[in-house]
């Protein structure tokens, strides 16, 4: 008996969860995005061809050679009950040193030695080595198909001379072996066609023998064939360096639903099931709606369709919708719905109001910040058009003030004045530093981590001969602040309860912290600072010192120059590196003990306050954005004590609004009922289908470490 889509839908749902519980057994814990990629089989070999002493393959032959080999090998995947083939399996970056991201870097190439101290010293996390974040222009890509690619490269090779030529030579090497790999699908297809009994699964596998197929020829006319396309490019970027940003995926595929539908060759019911197979290979990040240059909002039919497949899906995914003015309200309701049926953290919002403040920026006009969108945990990207590096630089905050406050404190007459001067100045030479290990990354990253793959979607990589990193119109690279709150919180600690009410000398303070707050007397020491007015409560001295940091870090971040067209834009966030960047700082007068994780991005202190928290969270975080159209998000975990159709929609879609109507960036919310995720904390494998979104990305609970388990319990918030 014939299958429904949606019970085929059903069947790809159970094959990711099963694929899921393999990889937790293979990996342990998985505290990064579900990237969609299946268990790699135990008897997988690859071993590329060094060309260093150190064991790694750096540049333009040595990359392209080993990823094409990569490619040569890489395991099949066709399922005659799905519409597209392919999967993400092994990663080029994880044959490189340790295999862990960011790559480490090969100093004996170019070195930035001199740089590390600084970048320790004020808890830089520099960048230098990250691979990808930044967007391709997949109409482009669609536009040329893979032949066309080639022909392209082909063309600009013989207007350049043997400078070049190594860079052609290897985006050459590239896109070949990705045909050969899609051939190799389509034998594969043949194949399975010419032995499969069952009648759906011949009609099944013979549209997607005839899809890939065309692929091969010339550019996809379906939209079969761009989510095919797409789902192609996709996996060869991720495959080879982690590449997952994705596309205005409604207004992408609109074009072509449209032609198919009124052709007669698409339903509804086939696109959300072809989309459901789309976002299992590649839980890229889509966003959907968001207005045009005249402000009417750009949603559609395929909107509403990519919603209902990961509804279908009922598992991780990155959608973004954009709010605006004149959206849909009916888009926007069904989002929001779906966040609490589903309850996985899918969809998350962001502001068009606070993005636009991109045309702060040189050389940005309106059309060029519509078009700059949500493609990354916390980030936009302009593209095809822009190198941002987002999610990739940081300056923790938190690390600055604790080493400041270690300098002023035990001196002789401290005082509240003394230490923000003292943390301006290291503020300010962070940043210089910053800028500096910047400046290396866009000198030397095409020498050792080329961009390959994105290469083909970027302008003027191709007809430059260059890559990315040195051919982008726009080189806007993203300059994240971590730990603010705490910063905040315990510059007001310190003003409150020292110098404005005398409750604690400075001695109490440093002796209390010396020791880690641990006895009777320092523990009531940490009572008195954690008691003190915090960031988020409204009008208090948290939000005061919070507004203060931000002022100050944005105007250093913007201020300072880099080489060339290239500049920094700020924002705030920590993605999932709170532990890891808490983990070398003391304790701090906000009361918060030696070594623990740092607060998420711009969100406050967990239980900064109880009553009306996420409004007054909301109200808090949008007084710190830092207005140039880099996020700074709302990470909100919520029990919102009423059902769906008890009125919980409309005052979650209330509060969503108004940040995005004081200029909130983007907004990550889980819909979580307490005692189901405190339970799924102490049980994680009662609980194999949990979703949750960590931070900008989401992943099944049961996959997270313990730690980052807690992290996400420890953010609950009770009241809208």
């Amino acid at each position: 008996m014939a299958l429904t889509y949606r019970e085929r839908a059903e069947y790809v749902r159970q094959k990711k969860l099963e694929y899921t519980g393999q990889k937790i057994k293979q990996r342990n814990d998985m505290d990064t995005d579900d990237d969609g990629a299946l268990p790699m089989s135990d008897d997988f070999r690859f071993i590329p061809l060094a060309n260093d002493s150190d064991g790694g393959f750096y540049g333009y032959v040595a990359q392209s050679v080993n990823f094409t080999r990569l490619l040569d090998v890489y395991p099949l995947y066709v399922d005659p009950v799905e519409l597209i083939a392919g999967r993400r399996m092994p990663k080029l970056i994880r044959y490189i040193g340790d295999g862990e991201w960011p790559t480490k870097w090969p100093h004996h190439i170019a070195s930035y030695e001199h740089l590390i101290e600084k970048q320790e010293l004020y808890g830089i996390t520099p960048g230098i080595g990250s691979s990808q974040h930044y967007a391709c222009d997949y109409d482009m890509g669609i536009r040329l198909g893979f032949t066309g690619l080639l022909d392209k490269i082909r063309s600009f090779r013989e207007m350049h001379g043997p400078d070049r030529r190594e860079f052609y030579d290897a985006e050459e090497r590239v896109l070949l072996a990705i045909l050969r790999l899609i051939q190799r699908h389509v034998d594969y297809m043949a194949f399975l066609l010419s032995v499969e009994k069952e009648e759906q699964n011949r009609q099944n596998l013979l549209e997607m023998l005839d899809c890939n197929q065309a692929l091969l020829k010339r550019p996809p006319e379906t939209f079969l064939e761009v989510c095919q396309w797409y789902a192609w490019f996709s996996q060869m970027g991720w495959s080879f360096n982690d590449l997952a940003a994705g596309v205005q995926i409604d207004r992408f595929l609109y074009p072509f639903y449209k032609r198919d539908k009124e052709a007669g060759i698409l339903d509804d019911e086939k696109a959300t099931f072809i989309l459901t197979n789309l976002l299992v290979l590649n839980p890229d990040y889509f966003q959907l709606a968001g207005p045009d240059i005249h402000g009417n909002d750009m949603s559609n039919k395929v909107s509403f369709l990519v919603l209902r497949a990961a509804h279908w899906l009922n598992s991780t995914a990155n959608i973004t919708i954009r709010l605006h003015d004149r959206i849909d309200p009916r888009l926007f309701e069904a989002g929001v719905r779906y966040l609490f049926e589903d309850g996985n953290g899918w969809p998350r919002f962001s502001g068009d109001k606070g993005l636009m403040n991109y045309v702060k920026n040189r050389g940005i006009d309106r059309q060029a910040a519509i078009d700059r969108i949500a493609l990354g945990c916390n980030w936009m990207a302009l593209p095809g058009r822009e190198y941002p590096l987002n999610d990739c630089v940081k300056i923790n905050v938190a690390h600055i003030f604790d080493r400041c406050f270690h300098e002023v404190a035990y001196k002789e007459a401290p005082s509240v004045q003394k230490l923000w001067d003292r943390f301006l100045c290291c503020l300010t030479e962070a940043v210089q530093v910053t800028a500096e290990g910047i400046a290396f990354h866009l000198e030397h990253m095409h020498k050792v981590f080329p961009e390959l793959v994105g290469n083909l979607l970027m302008h003027n990589t191709i007809e430059q001969g260059l890559d990315v990193t040195q051919a982008a119109e726009f080189i806007n690279i993203g300059v994240d602040g971590c730990g603010l709150a705490i910063a905040a919180d315990s510059f007001a600690a310190l003003e409150q309860r020292i110098e404005r009410e005398s409750l604690l000398s400075w001695n109490q303070v440093t002796a209390a912290i010396d020791r880690n707050f641990s006895g009777p007397e320092h523990e009531r020491v940490q009572l008195i600072l954690k008691s003190s007015e915090r960031y988020c409560q409204g009008a208090s001295l948290g939000d005061k010192w919070a507004d203060r940091i931000n002022r100050e870090f944005t105007r250093r971040v913007v201020d300072t120059k880099l080489p060339g067209n290239a500049i920094m834009i700020p924002g705030w966030f920590s993605w999932a590196f709170m532990a890891e960047l808490g983990r070398n700082i003391g304790a701090t007068p906000d009361g918060r003990k030696a070594g623990m994780p740092i607060t998420q991005g711009a969100n406050p202190n967990n239980n900064f306050r109880r009553d009306g928290a996420a409004t007054a969270m909301s109200n808090g975080i949008a007084m710190v954005q830092p207005g140039y159209g880099n996020p700074a998000p709302m990470q909100l975990e919520l029990d919102p004590g009423l059902k769906a159709e008890e009125g919980g929609i409309k005052r979650v879609m209330a509060l969503l609004k108004g940040h995005a109507d004081l200029g909130g960036t983007l907004m990550n919310v889980n819909i979580l009922n307490r005692e189901r995720i405190l339970d799924a904390n102490r049980h994680p494998e009662n609980y194999p289908e949990l979703v949750v979104r960590v931070t900008g990305f989401t992943a099944y609970f049961a996959a997270l470490s313990p730690q980052m388990r807690q992290l996400v319990v420890d953010r609950m918030v009770e009241s809208v």
